[in-house]
């Protein structure tokens, strides 16, 4: 596989073209923010207005407007999709945990998607106590799935010593019968609470696919 996606096309106009020129000169507002200082904005306004600033926006906007699709080139290998759900958690998995650490917000989340303590009452449209916990909660679901994918998780529920050997039968077959020292167990109902899990964040990754933005 091979995959090659180029980032958005950027907007520089003059006032953008001036933050770069004057990059060094930053202070912090009153809130404590870090921005551009107010002189470096007074000569980005002033080169707006001018027969450059008129022409560089033009040179921006074409430039944005050629480049505005974004160039997507994607090869398969046959060898990508004999195990794909394996080969797509590589991928998927680095993408949402960086969501987590970058997004900018959160969408609506079901009550029925998390757990009681993190329900709400709040009516559609309101932003509820809980709002940025559950889409917080939801992602970790998500990403516990698919670190799953590359984990052998399934040892964590074996104990005791596996003595199993297979013998021969009179009609052909064979058997696999249990030796003295033989003490393996599996705690099938720990297993299955395990697995329930990874299903559930799977289906939570379908059911907000489309609210995975920053």
């Amino acid at each position: 596989m091979k995959v090659k996606i180029k980032k958005y096309a950027t907007w520089l106009g003059p006032y953008q073209l001036v933050e770069k020129i004057f990059f060094w000169a930053r202070q912090k507002d009153a809130l404590g923010i870090e921005r551009e200082a107010d002189w470096v904005y007074n000569i980005g306004d002033w080169l707006a207005h001018t027969w450059f600033g008129g022409w560089w926006s033009g040179v921006a906007n074409n430039w944005t407007h050629y480049h505005g699709k974004r160039q997507v080139k994607v090869r398969i290998d046959p060898w990508d999709t004999w195990s794909m759900d394996h080969t797509l958690a590589y991928i998927v998995l680095p993408m949402l945990k960086q969501l987590k650490e970058t997004k900018n917000g959160a969408p609506v989340v079901n009550n029925r998607d998390v757990p009681k303590e993190l329900r709400s009452d709040a009516i559609e449209g309101d932003v509820s106590a809980t709002h940025f916990q559950k889409w917080d909660w939801v992602l970790d679901e998500m990403i516990f799935a698919f670190e799953s994918k590359h984990n052998d998780w399934e040892e964590q529920f074996h104990a005791g010593k596996d003595d199993t050997r297979w013998i021969d039968l009179d009609n052909g077959m064979s058997e696999m019968v249990k030796g003295p020292n033989d003490t393996f167990k599996i705690d099938w109902v720990g297993r299955k609470a395990y697995q329930k899990r990874i299903t559930n964040g799977f289906r939570l990754f379908g059911t907000y696919f489309e609210n995975l933005w920053d």
